[in-house]
């Protein structure tokens, strides 16, 4: 899970390139020789933005053990916005040309495995949502998804999807906090090994920030549900809202999931016809 970087104010091109048509031609120059100190400190800005989300989950895995909830998934939802703003920067700033020798896409892959995956099971299992043994249990996402992050082809950028379950763990530890515990671990159990079994079958999940159709749709309702789940997190920071907000909150998920379902259907199918 996607998916970190920081920016700084666009760079200067060299005069050769002031006519170039793109903005990040604009940015950074296309020769590796031309590369200022500007740029190269630009593109270590982005590497240290998406690092900067291993921060929050330090700060995050403490309020965890702490058995502060509430606290951690601020920390959760900050590491989510700084990894769904790092891609863009990296692009405006051509990392990857930059500084080639740093793996971009391995480091954001580090960081979301802890923020998306290992600290929101740490909390499934710390807070004591999954019954005995809990090891074992906590487990099984943690293995799932570990094969899911290493599997090659589990973003399709071009296509507009991931390929599983893109291990939202942290958007599932967040209704099972305040919704789906209630009914006890083994309601827990039951989602959580759905979900992981989801993580390394071939279905189709939309990529959020690159949907195929419907971009307003699942980046609006994404930014919605963040709010949401804001509201709730500082008005009930005892994580009991009522019902009512709960279903508001879990709108665009079943429907995400719905969509995600659809597309991913309509696309086997344009592959079937054009085979």
């Amino acid at each position: 899970m996607t998916t970190s970087p920081n920016g700084t104010a666009p760079l200067q091109p060299p005069p050769s390139l002031e006519d170039s048509s793109t903005e990040n031609e604009a940015a950074v120059p296309d020769d590796d020789a031309s590369f200022t100190r500007r740029h190269r400190a630009a593109a270590y800005s982005v590497h240290f933005y998406t690092a900067s989300g291993l921060l929050c989950g330090a700060l995050a895995a403490a309020e965890i053990i702490a058995g502060r909830n509430q606290r951690a998934f601020f920390w959760l939802i900050l590491a989510m916005l700084i990894d769904s703003t790092d891609g863009a920067l990296a692009r405006r700033f051509r990392v990857k040309d930059v500084v080639p020798h740093i793996d971009g896409r391995k480091l954001d892959d580090i960081v979301d495995y802890l923020n998306y995956t290992f600290l929101p099971v740490l909390m499934m299992a710390w807070s004591g949502w999954l019954p005995e043994p809990v090891w074992l249990w906590a487990g099984i996402p943690l293995i799932a998804s570990v094969f899911a992050f290493s599997h090659t082809g589990a973003k399709e950028e071009e296509n507009g999807f991931f390929l599983g379950f893109p291990s939202y763990w942290n958007v599932f530890a967040f209704y099972t906090a305040i919704w789906l515990s209630h009914y006890g671990p083994y309601a827990v159990l039951s989602v959580a090994l759905v979900l992981s079994v989801l993580s390394v079958v071939p279905v189709r999940f939309v990529y959020p920030n690159r949907p195929p159709r419907w971009k307003t749709f699942f980046i609006g309702g994404g930014v919605a549900t963040v709010l949401v789940a804001l509201f709730i997190l500082l008005r009930h920071p005892e994580l009991d809202p009522p019902g009512w907000l709960i279903g508001v909150s879990l709108v665009y998920p079943a429907m995400y999931f719905a969509a995600s379902a659809y597309l991913d259907w309509d696309h086997r199918r344009r592959e079937r016809k054009s085979a």
